[in-house]
């Protein structure tokens, strides 16, 4: 009988064993960083490139916003008229004002003159699929005229699975623009 007792209390010894196996793995919190990590990676890392996607944009909208700055001074002063520009000239200025952000082929360009300051409506560009739906445009007029120059590039985005509404140029692209109205010097 002393061994049936033994076999039976080996038996309860193995379950009990087994059970507090069990509950020490509950317990055991190794690996619990590496779990929690795994699960808020990819909205972390989604989240920190939406970050740096919307400030590129801001860059790159930013310098193309200079670049035309600089390119109307030229037809503001009248160098442009005088130098026979053409619209690739123009956008060629605004490509070198630009530090290699955009791709200058790329670059739309409209510059024609108006009646008054009044009638300064920036056009749109692009169709509802946005695609581009004006020819361009360059008229730089003659001393005194007013003229309003505009610029526009699709900027490709990167992060499409996260559109953030910033897609306004057709899928996976965000419409950059630049526009000026001025009177041109009488030269």
């Amino acid at each position: 009988m002393k061994k049936d007792n033994k076999g039976a209390q080996r038996k309860k010894i193995k379950f009990f064993s087994l059970f507090r196996r069990k509950t020490s793995l509950i317990r055991d919190e190794k690996g619990v960083t590496a779990v929690e990590f795994g699960i808020l990676a990819f909205p972390f890392f989604l989240v920190l490139a939406a970050i740096a996607e919307t400030a590129l944009v801001i860059l790159v909208s930013q310098t193309l916003d200079n670049a035309v700055d600089d390119a109307v001074r030229l037809i503001r002063t009248g160098q442009a008229q005088h130098a026979g520009f053409t619209a690739n000239d123009f956008r060629a200025k605004i490509c070198k004002e630009s530090i290699n952000l955009l791709n200058c082929d790329k670059i739309k360009i409209y510059v024609r003159e108006i009646s008054s300051f009044n009638d300064a409506n920036p056009i749109d560009p692009l169709d509802s699929d946005g695609d581009w739906d004006v020819a361009e445009i360059y008229d730089d007029g003659v001393g005194s005229s007013i003229i309003i120059a505009e610029a526009y590039y699709k900027w490709p985005m990167l992060t499409s699975f996260v559109s953030l509404n910033m897609f306004n140029a057709g899928e996976g692209y965000r419409l950059l623009g630049s526009a000026r109205v001025w009177r041109n010097e009488p030269f």
